[in-house]
């Protein structure tokens, strides 16, 4: 697979955060598939299984809309793609039993992907989470 093929997938599977995506996990991911979170939403270094990682996005779609993903900037090299991003979405359903603040929440982050035969088969990922809860409410302001 080319580079270029596997930066292309590596901005689908980032772009299924987004609300407007209508990619489907198993044409981007394998069965096999690995998302390291650090850290977790709930706390420490998590690994999911893709079942476990679409569970995740499909919560983040019930308590944010108008998601949106936006790539700062991506480096490829053999089956690795690095890519910095920056989504953006509003609260609008409840979250981590925080009801809905209608808050537009900004937050950044990193996923390396790793590809193997046209898909991605395990990826780590290093996001902003105190922006994030910060964005929502979670965590006060400094």
């Amino acid at each position: 697979m080319s580079l270029e093929l596997n930066k292309q997938r590596s901005v689908r599977a980032l772009s299924m955060w987004a609300s407007d995506n209508d990619d489907k996990a198993e044409d981007l991911f394998t069965g096999e598939y690995v998302n390291h979170q650090e850290p977790g939403v709930e706390g420490g270094v998590v690994d999911k299984c893709l079942e476990e990682w679409k569970a995740l996005v499909e919560g983040f779609h019930q308590s944010f809309s108008n998601a949106q993903a936006k790539i700062l900037m991506q480096i490829a090299e053999g089956d690795l793609v690095s890519t910095r991003w920056e989504f953006t979405a509003t609260h609008t359903g409840e979250f981590m039993g925080l009801a809905p603040t209608g808050n537009v929440v900004v937050w950044k982050g990193v996923q390396i992907d790793q590809h193997k035969d046209g898909m991605i088969i395990e990826s780590w990922v290093d996001w902003d989470k105190y922006s994030f809860f910060e964005g929502i409410g979670l965590v006060g302001k400094a």
